[in-house]
């Protein structure tokens, strides 16, 4: 089925002002509760896992700790999503799956790792190459299964590799979170608080985003997959997969073989460099498809062209959110609610002009516009 690129005359919009009610969103379904249900199943038995390994008190002292990083990586997970955010329940979904599915994976699979090893090695098992091969492959290949699921059960959010690098970086965070409560709690028992300390600097403030980088290899790649129509989205999610691993495998080497210190100077710093380097070229190009979309629609009458200019842009944006904020409380959440509809409209007409769009697609541009229009009249009024 093939759809114009060109929107329906719209209702000739006269006012520049800012926006209201949400269209409904369209329900996960039943297999992503059943997957949710699962992973709060699997966080419980986590949970019940460090508690007995560790005890309350060194269970709750490491959970503590390890909310610091946690809250620096989140707090950068939603500067990336600024622009088109995701829905609550997806994220929440990712973080979820990262923290307890994907770490009770990865127990299992070293629990299996270790029997196996006691059984047909005495020497037992060589922890260096449970850290550079056992690790990046059992980890990744878990945390990458969560973001193709996400894909899979909502494509209606999964626009393009922004949207991947979101969900990607939310699962990891959601390990990392869980990781790090294992790593300080067994510091704690072995050296205290000094043993505790450094750990969480090397863990915690040296490389909190770790795990965001290794993942985020994956959810680019499906986001990829996602701009391009799906088609192939397998072998895209195999190629990013890929490269998460080589990239975890090299830096647990790192760790493991060469200089520490002088090798996180001069590799993996350079490595994050070049991660927020890509990520404002990705948001940028998030800017770039809002602007030229929503041209579209004001050439048609559904918005003015200073509206244009004020939701494709940063500083129009926050023009808008200061005028709301000036005028009335209530003022400023039409506002967002406004902005978040017209970004949603560019994305969605974007797959239609692409040719990734399908009868829902449709639908979902019917909504927004009304949407847009009665938060404009709400506004306005």
């Amino acid at each position: 089925m093939s759809f114009t690129p060109t929107p329906a005359p719209g209702p000739q919009p006269h006012l520049h002002v800012w926006p209201a009610a949400a269209p409904p969103r369209r329900g996960a379904g039943a297999g992503i509760v059943v997957l949710s249900a699962v992973a709060v199943l699997a966080g419980l038995l986590v949970f019940a896992y460090l508690a007995i390994s560790f005890g309350i008190s060194v269970l709750v002292v490491g959970t503590l700790v390890a909310l610091v990083p946690l809250a620096i990586v989140l707090l950068a997970v939603r500067w990336i999503d600024r622009w088109e955010p995701e829905p609550r329940w997806a994220l929440w979904f990712a973080f979820l799956w990262g923290a307890a599915v994907s770490v009770a994976i990865a127990l299992i699979v070293d629990l299996g790792v270790q029997l196996f090893v006691a059984v047909t090695s005495p020497a037992g098992a060589d922890a260096t190459m449970q850290a550079v091969v056992q690790a990046p492959i059992v980890e990744e290949l878990a945390k990458g299964v969560g973001v193709l699921l996400i894909y899979a059960f909502s494509k209606s959010h999964f626009d393009g590799p922004v949207d991947g690098l979101v969900y990607a970086a939310t699962v990891a965070a959601g390990f990392a979170f869980t990781e790090n409560i294992l790593y300080f709690g067994a510091a704690l028992i072995e050296g205290g608080a000094g043993e505790l300390g450094a750990t969480f600097v090397v863990r915690g403030i040296f490389s909190p985003f770790a795990h965001v980088l290794f993942t985020a290899c994956t959810g680019i790649a499906i986001g990829i997959a996602a701009r391009r129509g799906g088609a192939g989205v397998i072998g895209w999610f195999l190629l990013g997969l890929v490269a998460a691993i080589l990239l975890h495998a090299f830096w647990n080497g790192s760790l493991a073989f060469a200089d520490a210190l002088a090798l996180y100077f001069t590799v993996q710093v350079p490595i994050f460099i070049g991660a927020i380097v890509v990520t404002i070229l990705l948001r940028r190009e998030e800017q770039r498809v809002t602007r030229t979309r929503l041209a579209e629609y004001a050439a048609a009458g559904w918005f003015s062209p200073d509206e244009v200019s004020g939701l494709s842009t940063p500083s129009g944006r926050r023009a808008a959110l200061a005028w709301a904020r000036a005028q009335h409380p209530p003022r400023t959440a039409q506002v967002q609610r406004f902005i978040a509809d017209a970004t949603r409209l560019a994305f969605t007409r974007q797959a239609l002009v692409t040719g990734r769009g399908d009868v829902r697609r449709l639908e979902d541009e019917r909504v927004l516009l009304d949407a847009v229009t009665r938060g404009r009249a709400a506004i306005s009024a």
